[in-house]
Parts: C-alpha cells; sequence; structure tokens
C-alpha cells in the first residue's frame, strides 16, 4: 500500500523559508514521477513542481526561481525547498506520485501540510 506522508509546513513571515518533506513508503521513489500541488482556501488543486525518475523537474510559473524540488533517493524522500515566501504561497501543500512508472497521472495523494505565509 502506497503511504505518502508530508511534514514541515507551518507559519512563516514574508520572505522566509521553509523546508516540506513527503516520507513514501509502498514504493521507491525514484522509480516514479513525484509531484506538490497546494490548494489555497476556497481554491482548486494548482501544480507547483514536478521530478521525474530521471530528475528532471518542471515549476509552476509562480514559484520559479524560489521553489526547489528534490529526492533522498536512500531516504525515499521527496523535499520542497520554499524561499522567498509570499502570502499568496499560502496553502495546504499535497506531495503526490504517479500510478505506474510511465505514467503522467498522480494517483497516490499524502494527506497535505498547511503553509501560512504572513505579510
Amino acid at each position: 500500500q502506497v503511504q505518502l506522508v508530508e511534514s514541515g509546513g507551518g507559519l512563516v513571515q514574508a520572505g522566509g523559508s521553509l523546508r516540506l518533506s513527503c516520507a513514501a513508503s509502498g514504493r521507491t521513489i525514484s522509480s516514479y514521477k513525484m509531484g506538490w500541488f497546494r490548494q489555497a482556501s476556497g481554491k482548486e488543486r494548482d501544480f507547483v513542481t514536478a521530478i521525474s525518475r530521471s530528475g528532471d523537474t518542471t515549476y509552476a510559473d509562480s514559484v520559479k526561481g524560489r521553489f526547489f524540488v528534490s529526492r533522498d533517493d536512500a531516504k525515499n524522500t521527496v523535499y520542497l525547498q520554499m524561499n522567498s515566501l509570499k502570502p499568496e504561497d499560502t496553502a495546504v501543500y499535497y506531495c503526490a506520485s504517479v500510478g505506474r512508472p510511465w505514467s503522467q497521472r498522480f494517483e497516490y495523494w499524502g494527506q497535505g501540510t498547511q503553509v501560512i505565509v504572513s505579510s
């Protein structure tokens, strides 16, 4: 059974940094595309970033140059380093994994971790 557990959220002032972690069990993350999404209150869930099996990364325009995704294969954990945070980054952040190694569809989701950026 695939489980994704996020941690690292919290309250931070604008301009600050946070690092989110996503610990995976039930699969080897290096074999699957992993992603981060976020959902602000009253809004739809949006794509933030993803890291492919080969390590290629993609980012939403709104976070380019500020957020960085990485993974530690030995710990089977994906990270999201968030710098220069803005109030509009406030959201619940979700870790996700595609269902199959060759898939682009995210099928497994964590429970989310809240990030609040104060102005």
